[in-house]
């Protein structure tokens, strides 16, 4: 049996590379090889920090019974959804549609031609013998039928994906979403009513960005409240840094622990930009600690972050979820000694009875230390032990658009918090995902160990690492990222978008599936649409092209019936509609020094959370930055140029003249 998967650039399929499965790669030859032999397609779909994925491997992949009936009867395709979104969307969709509900693993039956005529999501071992039984008995049996059914849940996906008509987001119905989210918001616990609870990180830019424009005082308690809960309890790495998955409570106290990149890149922005807000100092130790996170333990070598931090440690062969960070008091105590100890737990809430399983406790920080430099103490004590226990796996896929994310965070944080290390580490991804995951002038998925793999960047990849590219170019000043940012979007002006200007998640040359994928809601990450609106709206105050700003708003016309009626699946599309309402805010800083000088009132523009600013640093007529050009020094002196919805001031030479422009509606 042929070992398709060793050589696989996804570490997920590399997992399942020894099964007893004769598993194949998505692709035309898995295809052919079912026509061949007239048989269905198993698709399997997961990802490499999914638990529930690892359970059905080791119950049913790995077992020879069943690997022997999936050969005899099937083609079988695994495939990593991080790696294949596209793949993972269309499938899912029709999972949802058939099943009324999704998830990972997901398993699907195809025809040989791709359309599915059956899914679901997790089975147990027996359940996964009975439904192959039963898969092939009417393959065989009722074939004719089976293929009429497939065909007709393809076409009907086909007619859901169709765009529906939308209009421009306006003042009211961004002020309507923050009405409609702030009756589902919990004010007991932060965050939305209902477990389990995922970080609402694009809602929490929204209404940030919402107070910005309106200083509605719902917005920033929503958000503040929200950054606080998580921040306190076991969601949080309170000895490492960085955030977990999602709470599988309403408090937010046991984690699903694996740690993804898109929900720390995301989050260590929206922790910066509340500390910008609010001056809160929880805020911007959560933000340097959950960027110090990300270069520390997903940094890799070739200057990319990887993926996730799985949810399970492997010990003696099993996988056992937590067991990297749960404690007991007397394991505590046996690291601290008694007294240290007791305070610790008590501290920490690490309680006899346990708050996860076993006895064992999540660890939570509800309230400050009062003694900042004990703790520090305790925590490097703490942490050295956690070190030496057994940890979990890395997914060291190296993806572009979470690379995007992260380099719009680490930027971001860097200037805000005077962390040039943060941004020096956005440089070095910018730098390793542009020269390697931009190959001919067009983008790809994914790389691992420097390598670039074959899948095709989507909407999504072009979108946030266009992002990432403008905040870095903002905090640099570096031409060379405005160039990139360009060629990205341009591509997905022009592949990615049909006559109606509405976006799609894969280009119009790539590979076609029985649908062609469109995702409008904001869920872990950005969507396509939204994630394009946001950067090709950046890009047009940047670069002063109007075909960027009217493909954005195109691009949210097309969104907005779903994120006014549901913000909280549209939270970066009102994000980005926040600024297309208040933008553009173009601050041009020209000169050099310090003091009442240039980089004191750069220091001022980006202490602005105007929702439509963008800041720009150089020398006048600097080559590649529009908005330097015709700019001179005022009387050989620094200056600020200031233009806000295409108008612009007289220059500005102070930082108070700076701030009162900037303060201006």
């Amino acid at each position: 049996m042929a070992n398709r998967l060793a050589s696989a650039t996804s570490p997920y399929l590399q997992q399942h590379a020894d099964n007893p499965v004769d598993w194949w790669e998505w692709g035309e030859e898995a295809f052919a090889e079912a026509r061949r032999r007239d048989v269905p397609i198993l698709l399997s779909v997961g990802y490499a920090a999914c638990h529930w994925c690892h359970v059905m491997a080791h119950e049913s992949f790995e077992d020879d019974e069943v690997a022997r009936v999936l050969n005899a009867n099937f083609v079988a395709v695994k495939v990593d959804r991080e790696e294949r979104p596209d793949v993972d969307a269309v499938y899912m969709n029709a999972t949802t549609a058939l099943t009324g509900h999704g998830g990972w693993p997901m398993t699907c039956a195809l025809t040989p031609d791709g359309d599915p005529f059956f899914a679901g999501t997790y089975f147990p071992r027996e359940q996964f013998l009975a439904l192959l039984a039963n898969i092939t008995r009417v393959w065989t049996e009722q074939r004719p039928e089976v293929l009429a059914s497939g065909a007709h849940i393809a076409s009907r996906l086909r007619e859901v994906a169709a765009p529906t008509a939308g209009s421009a987001i306006s003042p009211d119905d961004l002020d309507a979403a923050v009405v409609t989210l702030r009756r589902q918001f919990d004010d007991a616990r932060g965050g939305f009513v209902g477990a389990p609870k995922f970080p609402p990180s694009m809602v929490l830019e929204f209404l940030l960005r919402d107070h910005a424009r309106t200083g509605s005082p719902d917005a920033l308690a929503m958000a503040s409240r929200t950054c606080e809960a998580m921040a306190r309890g076991g969601m949080f790495d309170q000895l490492a840094g960085g955030f977990a998955r999602y709470a599988v409570d309403a408090d937010w106290v046991v984690p699903h622990f694996e740690k993804m990149l898109y929900d720390n890149a995301q989050l260590m922005r929206v922790y910066a930009h509340l500390w910008r807000a609010t001056g809160d100092e929880l805020a911007r130790r959560i933000a340097s600690e959950t960027a110090e996170f990300v270069i520390r333990d997903l940094g890799t070598e070739a200057g990319g972050f990887a993926s996730a931090l799985d949810a399970d440690t492997v010990v003696d062969g099993r996988s056992v979820e937590g067991l990297t960070y749960v404690w007991t008091p007397d394991e505590l105590r046996g690291v601290l000694g008694d007294e240290d100890g007791t305070r610790a737990a008590e501290l920490l809430s690490v309680t006899p009875q346990g708050t996860f399983e076993h006895g064992t406790s999540t660890l939570q920080l509800r309230r400050d230390p009062d003694d900042a430099q004990w703790w520090e103490q305790v925590r490097a004590r703490l942490l050295v032990t956690r070190g030496e226990r057994p940890q979990p796996a890395r997914d060291d896929k190296v993806v572009t658009s979470w690379n995007g994310l992260a380099i719009a965070g680490l930027a971001d944080a860097g200037v805000l918090l005077d962390r040039p290390d943060l941004v020096q580490a956005a440089v070095r991804c910018a730098e390793f995902v542009v020269g390697t995951h931009l190959v001919d002038g067009r983008l790809r998925r994914a790389s691992r160990d420097g390598v670039v793999g074959s899948a095709a960047g989507v909407a999504d990849d072009h979108g946030n690492l266009a992002e990432g590219l403008l905040a870095l170019h903002q905090a640099t000043g570096d031409v060379r990222w405005l160039d990139a940012t360009t060629t990205v979007l341009d591509v997905a002006l022009e592949h990615f978008v049909d006559a109606d200007g509405v976006v799609h998640d894969t280009a119009d040359d790539a590979e076609q599936l029985f649908a062609r994928p469109r995702a409008i809601t904001d869920n872990a990450e950005p969507s396509g649409t939204s994630s394009l609106a946001g950067a090709w709206l950046t890009a047009a105050a940047l670069t002063g092209q109007t075909r960027y700003r009217e493909a954005a708003e195109r691009a949210l016309e097309s969104v907005a019936p779903l994120a006014t009626r549901e913000p909280r699946f549209g939270g970066w599309a009102l994000s980005v509609a926040e600024a297309a309402v208040t933008g553009p805010l173009q601050v041009a800083v020209v000169g050099e020094g310090e003091g009442e000088s240039a980089d004191a009132m750069v220091a001022a523009a980006r202490a602005s959370s105007s929702p439509g600013l963008v800041v720009i640093h150089g020398q006048p007529d600097s080559p590649g930055q529009p908005l330097l050009e015709a700019r001179p020094l005022v009387g050989g002196e620094p200056a600020a140029y200031v233009c806000r919805g295409f108008v612009c001031d007289a220059p500005v030479t102070t930082v108070d003249d700076l701030r009162r422009a900037l303060g201006r509606s």
